[in-house]
């Protein structure tokens, strides 16, 4: 692309910056203005990835039809198949007339699909089979829709962890990537973090009729130097901040150090952990895991002891009756799983005898470490209520007491 072009739609767009990551982002997006592929906008919160949709839009041979940019993260997932894809009337409360959905509206022209990673799995599918054939069906109908709709998406997620977590349909993925755009972060924009600073202490200025602030070279190299975990929005607030909260115009870098974070070594925002979400927790898999074994120990002694009161009864009965030993009268039972709360009765002596063989191997896992290790999690959890403890392990009173003596922790 030629510098001139280039450079008019960098004002048109107000886009800053210089930067050659930059500049190939904004080349790839009017190279595939003109086709009617799909194209996947990748990069991190902050870093303004809605201003790519809208020059591919405006570049392509649909420019005169319309344009919706919808955040997929901030519609709820009970209502956004009908937002997408519309409804009829009466499909559910509320729907008093039939809807033609984003997707009928926008016939012809381009829907941007903001935050794409954060759509429901069942949505994910109807989205693909829009991309597939141009078809669909409104929650509640029948009839099949078409439509004509060129799809650009963005996501902040880490898509190919989404994939092998099954949060996200791999077959969707490639269907939406047909043209991958990375956004570059602000940290790896160089002296583009200087000039947008500029940018933002002006419109400042111009809107608060105040003096506009300036950075000395100490402030640029600090500026430059840090991580930006938030990107331009990040940027900005900063530049917003000083420009109404410092009394010095000429900021050097001891004033924009009371002003930038110094405890944010990530470059990554803090994740949004929302009910049902299916985000790994390898933590809460160790306490699972925990609490499971633990439980295990507990079954497997109180089986110990049922078994040790059985073989005495019929050790009772044989010295009773030497000559004839009559079989219990219990029916034979196929045994649950061993962390389930009541274990089954031992239906013979042999059974009996071969359940004895299970507690040298888990004596093995070290479970005595564990199940100490437990108590004491569940003890601070519960800030050393042991009947909060003891409901939470899923043991009675009385067994807490005597696991704290076994372990010495009372």
């Amino acid at each position: 692309m030629k510098t001139s072009e280039l450079q008019n739609i960098k004002q048109r767009y107000n886009i800053v910056g210089n930067c050659d990551a930059l500049n190939h982002v904004l080349d790839v997006a009017l190279q595939v203005a003109p086709t009617d592929l799909s194209v996947l906008i990748v990069g991190e919160s902050g870093v303004g990835k809605e201003i790519i949709p809208r020059v591919i839009h405006d570049n392509s041979p649909r420019r005169r039809e319309k344009y919706f940019a919808i955040n997929c993260g901030s519609i709820p997932e009970g209502t956004i198949d009908s937002e997408l894809f519309g409804h009829v009337k009466g499909s559910y409360t509320g729907a008093i007339n039939d809807s033609p959905g984003y997707f009928g509206v926008a016939n012809k022209g381009t829907l941007f699909l903001d935050e794409v990673g954060e759509l429901p799995l069942a949505t994910q599918a109807r989205l693909l089979r829009v991309l597939e054939t141009g078809e669909y069906i409104p929650v509640g109908g029948t009839e099949i829709r078409k439509t004509d709709v060129r799809i650009v998406a963005a996501t902040n997620v880490n898509i190919r962890q989404a994939i092998s977590e099954g949060r996200f349909r791999e077959d969707l993925y490639y269907r939406l990537n047909s043209i991958p755009i990375q956004m570059p972060p602000l940290r790896e924009r160089g002296e583009d973090i200087i000039l947008l600073f500029r940018l933002f202490a002006l419109q400042m200025a111009e809107k608060y009729k105040m003096d506009r602030v300036v950075l000395d070279e100490g402030a640029k190299q600090l500026l430059m130097h840090y991580k930006w975990p938030g990107n331009v929005r990040q940027l900005k607030n900063i530049t917003e901040q000083i420009s109404v909260l410092s009394p010095e115009r000429n900021i050097t870098a001891q004033v924009l150090s009371q002003f930038i974070p110094h405890d944010n070594e990530s470059t990554q925002l803090a994740p949004i952990h929302r009910e049902g979400s299916s985000d790994h927790s390898f933590e809460n898999e160790r306490e699972i895991l925990y609490k499971i074994l633990f439980e295990l120990r507990g079954n497997v002694n109180d089986m110990r002891r049922e078994m040790s009161a059985l073989k005495k009864q019929l050790d009772d009965v044989q010295t009773a009756k030497p000559t004839t030993v009559e079989p219990l009268s219990a029916p034979a039972t196929t045994y649950p799983a061993p962390i389930t709360q009541h274990p089954a009765p031992v239906a013979s002596v042999e059974d009996a005898i071969a359940e004895e063989y299970i507690e040298p191997e888990l004596e093995s896992l070290n479970l005595n470490d564990m199940g100490k290790q437990m108590l004491e999690k569940a003890l601070e959890r519960n800030h050393g209520n042991r009947k909060k403890a003891a409901q939470e392990l899923g043991i009675s009173d009385r067994t807490l007491y005597r696991r704290l003596k076994q372990y010495g922790l009372d």
